[in-house]
């Protein structure tokens, strides 16, 4: 059907109760069945600027562009204008950015680096595509409901592998088809699981995006790395698959950062065939919905690690966070859970090498995601002191936003930076290396991207003033930012301790024969 076509003077003839169109982006919008149930008010719809007029200036003010995107709104449009073309767009699934500072520089056109290959380039546009399609809505969804996400999503995941490849490259891959073949098993690198991680985290919403499998990505190593070959036979191809979910149980209410500190007991029966498992967990992701709990317990010969299967005795209960439900985050209780010794990851009293050697790469990971979330606290911001006027300029015209805009784009740049060196060193150095010289740089790296995400949400919310607090409209996602980043702030390490750690290490390393 031809779409029908208004002069601007026709339009303009309708403009009162009753009787009321408007235009924005050249496109004509019938408001006069509208106009009692706009949420601002019929008041807002008659002010002599808006009513017959160019209404665009004003709408994206006050609005998103996914409003015009909404059924109910869509079917409010009955033209467009005569000789012209929209020239506005929202959010356009698989797009790079244009918008400046929104993607780390190696999207950017015209910019170059050395560390992505054109397969790294393919591999983006696949991840974001997919991400896009399936994730972002079921994100939008479930933080709504609070329900986990969709194992429909999980199953999709599952089939082009992309969980087996969030934990990194490693024989797990071995022999699995990534992303219908686009990338072989043995060149996926750790670039290419930074890519995985950055778009997700573009994606998706803050707790959704814990809530999809983040339990695994922390939780699966252990068994992967010191699991015995029964164990991983059995769970690993599960896991990976989407079928069962598992999660990483360490934090206590008397032992956060403090590993060593935990009360949770693991005691052998006594013909040594079994653990018995008594304690509780919490602040654990996944924990509500996992079906195996990757457990760090005091033993006789100190701290070891135990894979749980739920089953009797084991009860998990909701944690009720500052983010969504949706992250499943648990507080679990083991009342003498009886567990296969054959179940135990790594030696007897062993738990904090196998806990350590997951840290790595369990902070990195959280580096990658703290580094995009950023700049998209960026982009929202530049798009908003564009098209919003105070005092009769745009808010960019004040010295003082400007300012604050030069701190969020200058953290954005320098972690994404310094991440991309380290993710350099990762592929190239062994497990060994990297815990001997990464360690403290990637322990420095958490802690400063998520206190740069801290001072981005902060100024963002001043950007935007009341609609920065606001759960909907046009902040909504500065207020989701800036109520989820403590979370970034604390898991796998509250920044003062890993800030210390850092420190620690380097101080280890100091030369005997160094003096001023």
């Amino acid at each position: 059907m031809a779409t029908k076509e208004f002069s601007r003077e026709e339009v303009a003839k309708h403009n009162s109760e009753g009787d009321l169109w408007i235009i924005v982006d050249s496109k004509v919008y019938d408001l006069s069945r509208f106009q009692n149930l706009h949420p601002g008010g019929f008041s807002v719809l008659a002010d002599p600027e808006v009513a017959g007029k160019d209404a665009t200036e004003a709408f994206f003010s006050l609005h998103r562009y996914e409003v015009l995107e909404r059924p109910q709104y869509k079917r409010l449009q009955i033209g467009v204008i005569q000789g012209e073309k929209s020239v506005l767009h929202g959010r356009v699934l698989g797009e790079i950015s244009k918008v400046p500072y929104a993607e780390p520089t190696w999207l950017t056109p015209g910019y170059h680096s050395p560390y992505y290959t054109e397969n790294h380039r393919k591999f983006q546009k696949a991840i974001r595509d997919f991400f896009e399609t399936y994730v972002w809505p079921d994100a939008q969804a479930r933080e709504a409901d609070g329900k986990r996400p969709s194992q429909d999503v999980i199953d999709k995941m599952a089939q082009l592998n992309i969980n087996a490849m969030r934990l990194g490259p490693g024989k797990h891959l071995k022999g699995r088809t990534l992303i219908n073949g686009l990338v072989k098993p043995e060149e996926f690198d750790y670039f290419h699981e930074l890519i995985i991680t950055q778009e997700l985290s573009r994606s998706a919403l803050r707790g959704y995006a814990d809530g999809l499998l983040g339990g695994k990505v922390i939780g699966l190593p252990p068994v992967l790395n010191f699991g015995s070959e029964q164990l991983k036979a059995k769970v690993v191809p599960e896991v990976l698959d989407g079928k069962k979910f598992i999660c990483l149980a360490i934090s206590e209410a008397h032992a956060g950062s403090d590993v060593m500190g935990l009360q949770t007991t693991a005691n052998k029966t006594e013909d040594g065939k079994h653990w018995i498992i008594n304690g509780t967990k919490k602040w654990i992701t996944n924990g509500t919905f996992a079906d195996y709990f990757t457990v760090g317990c005091k033993t006789e010969d100190g701290f070891t690690v135990i894979l749980v299967e739920r089953g009797p005795g084991v009860e998990t209960r909701q944690i009720k966070t500052s983010y969504s439900t949706t992250a499943g985050t648990a507080y679990i209780t083991f009342d003498n859970v009886k567990v296969p010794v054959g179940n135990t990851l790594g030696e007897d009293g062993g738990g904090i090498f196998v806990i350590l050697s997951n840290f790595n790469h369990e902070r990195w990971v959280m580096c990658c995601a703290a580094a995009r979330s950023q700049r998209a606290i960026v982009e929202e911001c530049l798009k908003w002191v564009n098209q919003r006027k105070v005092f009769g300029k745009p808010l960019h015209s004040q010295a003082v936003i400007r300012s604050k805009l030069a701190g969020m784009i200058a953290r954005a740049e320098s972690v994404q930076t310094w991440l991309e060196n380290i993710t350099y060193q990762m592929c190239n150095m062994g497990y060994k290396q990297q815990a001997n010289k990464l360690a403290g740089q990637i322990a420095f790296l958490k802690s400063y991207a998520t206190a740069c995400g801290q001072d981005t949400a902060r100024d963002a919310v001043q950007v935007f003033g009341g609609r920065g607090i606001t759960q909907t409209g046009m902040g909504w996602v500065i207020e989701h930012y800036h109520r989820t980043i403590p979370f970034d702030s604390l898991l796998g390490g509250a920044e003062d301790v890993l800030a210390d750690l850092g420190v620690r290490q380097a101080l280890r390393l100091m030369p005997k024969d160094t003096r001023l």
